[in-house]
């Protein structure tokens, strides 16, 4: 079995493909052993390799967070709607081109943030609504006029504004991600590129009964991922077999190649999923 190895925290380059031993490893109770078509590449992958997100223990040291592939075995205890040869979906198109497709058929009015024109011009063609360049644009004086509010020069903020947020910036943006959103919105942080701390103005939250909320998957129980590898299948799989929802796939490289596609996430110059092929 071949896996990506860490060989050591640092950058890209600590990367290395490696035997990590003879055999397949047998399933445990309700697991399912799966043979890997393509996995994808996150930025959790590039924290851990930096040494700052370890696998929680028991947990496999391998990067990684998601697959596609085929089942190969069976653990004791597992439900009969699974069988050998069944396929199993992940590793599928990226968080902010799969939230565009899945908001757009739930008939909601999508804004985005991007850096590029390019990028604008993508998440447009997936059904945004309101495309801005945060580099040329007041991304807050551009929320207020969409939604017929209005800012002040001194940034006193006036309703209305957006109802939710779904941020990975953190720190950097937190102050206008409050100030863009309307009374009862919700900001929702899944990253923090933009940093971990800041100071802010908490006024907003009170003002307009704001709610922040934050969110990971590694250290949930795994009873905990099941119920919400439930909830996906009961509310967003079927737009996904419909075909409402597709993957973006921005590249794909082989397993040998991992640092390259470690180098393109960092860069953040990739439109959708980046794939690693076994």
């Amino acid at each position: 079995m071949r896996a990506v190895v860490i060989a050591r925290a640092g950058g890209p380059e600590v990367l290395e493909e490696r035997d990590v031993g003879e055999g397949l490893p047998p399933p445990g109770e309700g697991e399912v052993l799966v043979g890997v078509s393509a996995a994808g590449v996150n930025r959790a992958d590039t924290v851990q390799r930096q040494g700052r997100y370890p696998a929680p223990p028991g947990a496999s040291p391998y990067p990684g967070l998601e697959c596609s592939g085929t089942i190969l075995a069976l653990g004791p205890n597992v439900p009969s709607r699974w069988a050998v040869g069944d396929q199993i979906h992940g590793g599928s198109s990226g968080i902010g081109t799969f939230a565009i497709q899945i908001a757009k058929h739930l008939g909601i009015k999508v804004f985005v943030t991007a850096g590029s024109e390019e990028k604008l011009a993508a998440c447009k063609g997936l059904g945004a609504d309101v495309c801005i360049n945060y580099k040329t644009e007041d991304f807050v004086a551009r929320v207020k006029e969409e939604t017929n509010g209005k800012v002040t020069l001194d940034m006193e903020v006036y309703l209305p504004g957006v109802d939710v947020i779904l941020d990975n910036i953190g720190g950097l943006y937190l102050q206008r991600n409050l100030n863009s959103l309307a009374v009862d919105g919700r900001l929702f942080i899944i990253g923090f590129q933009g940093g971990a701390v800041t100071e802010v103005n908490l006024q907003p939250m009170l003002a307009r009964r704001l709610t922040i909320q934050a969110a990971g998957l590694r250290n949930r129980s795994l009873d905990n991922k099941a119920l919400i590898v439930s909830e996906v299948e009961k509310n967003v799989w079927p737009a996904v077999v419909q075909g409402k929802v597709k993957p973006v796939i921005y590249k794909t490289f082989p397993l040998s190649e991992a640092a390259e596609a470690h180098k393109l996430m960092e860069e953040s110059s990739h439109i959708g999923k980046i794939l690693l092929i076994p």
